[in-house]
């Protein structure tokens, strides 16, 4: 399977707004926007794939319309009705700082919830003290390979999650040493 969808895909789409961080909350939602990542799909192809009745599917569909993450990108006629396929309006999502405090659960605790337990984890968390400025840049690293994970290859036999933070903690810092 090809790394790129077959219709135009700009990199990125902001979540900015209530009703997309309401619609970015939703797990059939997600599940529909991680389909169109590899090709335009139509509602029946989500019914499908998702193994769900088409007017629930046409539902959701419609809620990412609206909130902006989904959009027809081309149409064509069949037995004179006319079949919408929809593909994402940006390869990754970002959402914005305002949607962020709205969030219902952390990211985080999603992926944990996906992968189930006895799940085989690959996982790490680390502490730096550092600047805002260099905790921005470093996140702009981390979209970068959040970028190239989204553009791999759709070849293996497992779907896997990619999660990635960067965010101020309460973590205690050692005193400023003494000039004793």
């Amino acid at each position: 399977m090809s790394n790129v969808p077959d219709y135009e895909l700009p990199d990125e789409v902001h979540a900015i707004t209530p009703e997309q961080v309401k619609a970015l909350a939703s797990e059939v939602r997600t599940q529909i926007l991680d389909l169109v990542l590899e090709r335009a799909a139509t509602v029946t192809d989500f019914a499908t794939a998702l193994d769900r009745p088409k007017s629930s599917v046409a539902y959701h569909v419609d809620q990412l319309v609206e909130a902006g993450l989904l959009r027809v990108v081309r149409t064509r006629k069949v037995r004179a009705i006319e079949e919408r396929f929809y593909g994402r309006t940006g390869r990754t999502v970002v959402v914005g700082q305002v949607a962020k405090q709205t969030m219902p659960a952390s990211f985080l605790d999603k992926a944990v919830a996906e992968a189930g337990p006895g799940e085989p984890k690959m996982s790490t968390i680390r502490h730096a003290r550092i600047p805002r400025e260099r905790a921005e840049e470093f996140f702009d690293e981390i979209n970068e390979l959040a970028k190239r994970f989204t553009t791999l290859p759709r070849d293996g036999d497992v779907v896997y999650g990619f999660v990635a933070a960067v965010y101020p903690t309460d973590h205690p810092t050692l005193p400023e040493p003494t000039d004793d």
